[in-house]
């Protein structure tokens, strides 16, 4: 794979979703500035507009559109490069299309996307989930950060960010209203008592459980907590040790990802790959190879114990 040499970065997000207005406010910016060319690529043009003749001579930044998917190829991609040589590809693209395409597209030489943005509108946000979740769920799926923006103090935030958190546990989420960012959207939003003696997860909270203790690791550590899950032994992880765990669905029921954290086997127990059972173990921050070397819960467990399979598997988020 060849060297990124013309950063791409990449804005998604549906139509009104303010891409635009975000990418305006970006490229005025000092710390976006380059002394070389930026190539703005606009595949859809909603009710905001740029100024080009303004950025051309400020900004050093021409603009394309493309307009038709048919038209976003290979082919013209290379041409663009020919034309301009820029330094550096901002791409506002489309909604509608599908970002894995994208991805899979043979780019210019030296061209990569450095980074992915997706701009979200939290007031039509549940609309498009329940109508498109298929395609949000690609939109998402490698984006670096998701800005949910217009946010209202009855939306539901802890639960719109975690439908993200499983589709991308990496993913920074971000949240603004109209005064700006908005912090500690997970304060009291807890439905299990994380000050008892044993945490119990019920099964229909392990969700949020795991997207909380991926977050903030540090708030279990030297707990003791309780749930239930299936067992997944995978390559790779030490003896004695296993996964706990649940499935999460995240677009379809062909799309699934476990979510589970490694956890050290009690005594001389051995459980079987596929076995459910309701795990006691103390949590501890550790910095783990599993995780690739950043610090994340460890179980060391007390008990295992064989239980009956969930009735409802999967781990949903909306």
């Amino acid at each position: 794979m060849n060297d990124i040499t013309t950063p791409i970065y990449l804005i998604t997000g549906f139509l009104e979703s303010g891409k635009t207005q975000f990418l305006r406010f970006t490229l005025e910016q000092d710390y976006f500035r380059i002394d070389g060319k930026t190539l703005l690529i606009l595949c859809e043009e909603g009710e905001e507009e740029y100024d080009v003749e303004n950025l051309a001579k400020h900004y050093n930044t021409v603009v394309e559109v493309i307009e038709k998917e048919e038209d976003f190829t290979q082919d013209r991609l290379a041409t663009l490069d020919i034309l301009h040589m820029p330094e550096r590809v901002v791409i506002e693209y489309n909604g509608m299309w599908l970002v894995s395409k994208l991805y899979d597209m043979t780019l210019p030489k030296g061209w990569g996307v450095e980074q992915q943005i997706t701009c979200v509108n939290a007031m039509t946000y549940s609309v498009y989930l329940n109508n498109m979740k298929s395609q949000i769920m690609d939109m998402v799926r490698k984006s670096d950060m998701v800005i949910f923006n217009r946010c209202r103090p009855e939306d539901p935030l802890a639960s719109y960010r975690r439908a993200i958190k499983v589709a991308n546990q990496g993913a920074e989420v971000i949240f603004e209203n109209e005064s700006g960012e908005i912090e500690d959207i997970f304060q009291d939003e807890m439905p299990f008592d994380i000050n008892a003696p044993v945490v119990e997860i019920p099964p229909e909270d392990y969700g949020i459980w795991f997207v909380d203790a991926m977050d903030h690791p540090e708030k279990y550590n030297d707990k003791t907590v309780k749930f239930k899950g299936r067992v997944m032994k995978p390559r790779g992880v030490l003896k004695n040790y296993f996964v706990p765990g649940r499935t999460a669905m995240t677009c379809c029921a062909e799309d699934t990802t476990f979510l589970g954290f490694v956890c050290q086997e009690k005594g001389s127990s051995r459980v079987k790959n596929g076995q459910w059972v309701e795990v006691t173990a103390k949590a501890r921050v550790e910095k783990r190879r599993e995780y690739g070397g950043s610090p994340g819960i460890v179980l060391y467990a007390d008990k295992v114990e064989p239980c009956e399979p969930l009735q409802e598997e999967m781990v949903y988020f909306n």
